[in-house]
């Protein structure tokens, strides 16, 4: 009978070549190390050659792909899957050629190290800082010191400085003369012309709070009824009888009534007065000038002040409302302003003499 040819099977290479030496089987004498080559796919290269095992041997053998065998050896790390199966493909190419498989992992690492590790310093070499840098540090550290420093000074300094005093000198010719007033050309004033004012005044009438608004008619109205139609003929009545009277002439004017200083008297002196004076029973501006413009007094006079007219020709009074000013001559009252602009000289008049009495009746017998 014909001898039969031994069946292998699918028995690889690698087992035949073994013969049973497992992973575990003994390096040979001769075989390479993991540290031969000039990296770690050359080391198993070689000590695959060595033991006479294709790439398909070394592949039936371990479970891994031929094409990342290939890759391996030839440390195309591209063509692997990721780091973590790569160090186990390493490991176990490493126990079936029957090398130390944690050695040739620690020569994949260093063949081929993790891109995200930081590198490790050189041996033998410092890390060693700038001194310059720390100084320059010093230095802005200082600067920012001193300048908060220097604007708490200046903080506390400006709070206990005390308070400016007004000069004495400047009060005192302020109120050296009071009643007096600027005046721009041909007055009594000194040599420059002018003369310091007077004392402050009291806020005129017209800054306290004013009556409350009545509306015309409304009083009718509410007596009515409240209809909106009273309201309106009551108001258009008041405007009617309001146009039929005029402007409110004021209180009756007493001719003849001597002159009282209720407030101060601005102007000219008594010795150099022309008899004229002007005075408000009402607050109101007083504005006196020349032909030519130039103010010789102006002031918004309060209830009771006056204006005592100088000698001098051709001075012009105007006034914010003729009816609130008064004007004496010689002391006493004789009209009021006629109009808002009136010439001073027109104004003065001589007083009338005043009527003597008749004498007394003798009895007859």
């Amino acid at each position: 009978m014909a001898a039969m040819p031994l069946d292998t099977g699918r028995v690889s290479h690698l087992q035949l070549v073994a013969d049973g030496e497992g992973e575990n089987a003994p390096m040979a004498a001769q075989q390479p190390s993991v540290d031969h080559g000039a990296d770690i796919g050359s080391a198993l290269r070689a000590a695959r050659a060595f033991r006479g095992l294709t790439l398909q041997d070394v592949a039936d053998a371990t479970r891994i792909r031929q094409s990342y065998i290939e890759a391996l050896e030839a440390l195309r790390l591209d063509e692997l899957p990721s780091r973590p199966f790569t160090i186990g493909y390493v490991k176990s190419y490493a126990k079936v050629l029957g090398l130390d498989g944690d050695a040739a992992v620690a020569r994949f690492k260093l063949d081929a190290p993790e891109d995200s590790e930081p590198l490790r310093a050189p041996v033998g070499v410092r890390h060693e800082r700038d001194p310059r840098l720390g100084l320059i540090l010093a230095l802005g550290v200082l600067v920012v010191a001193a300048i908060v420093l220097w604007n708490v000074a200046q903080r506390a300094i400006a709070k206990d400085t005390p308070p400016a005093l007004v000069a004495p000198a400047q009060a005192t010719a302020a109120v050296a003369a009071p009643g007096a007033v600027a005046m721009g050309g041909g007055g009594g004033g000194g040599g420059d012309g002018t003369v310091p004012l007077g004392a402050p005044l009291p806020a005129p009438v017209e800054s306290t709070t004013p009556e409350p608004y009545k509306t015309p008619g409304l009083e009718d109205a509410a007596a009515n009824g409240g209809s909106a139609d009273a309201v309106s003929a009551a108001s258009k009545a008041r405007a009617a009888e309001a146009a039929k009277a005029g402007p409110d002439p004021g209180p009756v004017l007493n001719v003849g009534a001597p002159f009282r200083a209720k407030g101060a008297v601005y102007g000219a002196a008594q010795a150099e007065a022309s008899g004229l004076i002007l005075q408000a029973r009402k607050p109101g501006s007083l504005t006196v000038h020349d032909a030519a413009g130039a103010i010789y007094f102006t002031r918004w006079m309060a209830a009771g002040e006056a204006f005592r007219a100088p000698r001098n020709a051709g001075l012009v009074a105007e006034v914010s409302d003729p009816s609130v000013f008064e004007v004496y001559n010689g002391g006493v009252l004789t009209s009021r302003m006629p109009s808002a602009t009136a010439a001073l000289g027109k104004l003065t008049v001589a007083p009338a003499a005043p009527v003597a009495a008749p004498p007394p009746a003798k009895p007859q017998g």
